[in-house]
């Protein structure tokens, strides 16, 4: 695995990790298993000059063989579901409804809704929390209902930290990298600082970026992007993340685009890290 050191914006040092190796390949033990989850982002249903049914469906059909095998605890669309007309909603609503487990959203750019509309459309606020007994999960919004490129609510995130600071893993899915990893990503120094003060926090988890299916990193946090289900660009291929925390933090994960497993990896517990 090629890794590669450098310094960018506020003087902190980010590890990449590029070019995928077989050397570390996840070896799946259900019984050190903790969840089990899929997330994909990008389906941009609606968007006009493209397959978009097609893409989500594909997508859906996918996941839905891989849970009836092994199944997920959860799944996640991370943003930009429906592309700039918030009228798609109900029709990919509609289709999401048919997946076999339980599903959570996330708001991106190009789902341009007011908070009221997002609620009203998906039934959950733009910001939102689940405990999973020892783990609990982010979800919270990085634009609004004119698209704009926006940071999580930093209030709100940090009222989440110091109500679950006794969760043992805390995993974050915002569509906008709030950090200037990738060229589409907005930088914000404040949740830099606020995340990077969590010990809790396992994984950050991104779309926005469909041309990225890559693992960055912040201290010992990992920030995750899984390429695009549907849109006009992006990776060569239109998939999804496949993700499994085990019981003592590690994290196996891979890419599936959406049929072939690819970019298998595995990212140390923290402890493991030191």
């Amino acid at each position: 695995m090629e890794r590669r050191h450098f310094l960018k914006g506020m003087g902190t040092a980010w590890l990449i990790f590029s070019g995928m190796s077989s050397l570390a390949q996840p070896v799946p033990d259900k019984k050190k298993r903790r969840l089990r989850f899929v997330v994909g982002s990008d389906s941009h249903y609606g968007q006009p000059n493209t397959p978009y049914r097609d893409h989500m469906n594909a997508a859906i059909d996918q996941m839905k063989a891989i849970h009836a095998k092994d199944p997920f605890d959860f799944g996640v669309i991370n943003g930009d579901i429906i592309h700039d007309d918030f009228t798609f909603t109900p029709e990919a609503r509609q289709l999401l409804d048919t997946l076999p487990f339980t599903y959570h959203v996330t708001q991106g750019n190009h789902d341009m809704a007011t908070a009221q509309q997002w609620e009203n459309g998906w039934n959950r606020p733009v910001n939102y929390s689940v405990k999973l007994d020892d783990v609990v999960l982010l979800f919270a919004t990085t634009s609004n209902e004119k698209g704009t490129y926006l940071p999580p609510d930093l209030n709100w995130l940090q009222q989440q930290f110091q109500q679950h600071a006794s969760a043992k893993h805390i995993l974050l899915f915002i569509h906008i990298p709030p950090i200037k990893f990738t060229n589409n990503a907005i930088e914000s120094k404040a949740f830099v600082e606020l995340v990077g003060d969590q010990a809790n926090l396992r994984a950050v988890f991104h779309g926005h970026e469909h041309d990225k299916d890559s693992i960055y990193w912040y201290k010992n946090i990992p920030f995750i992007f899984d390429g695009h289900i549907g849109g006009s660009w992006g990776v060569p291929y239109r998939g999804f993340r496949i993700v499994e925390l085990q019981m003592d933090g590690a994290l196996l994960t891979w890419i599936m685009d959406p049929i072939k497993k690819i970019n298998n990896e595995i990212l140390p517990a923290p402890d493991a890290e030191k």
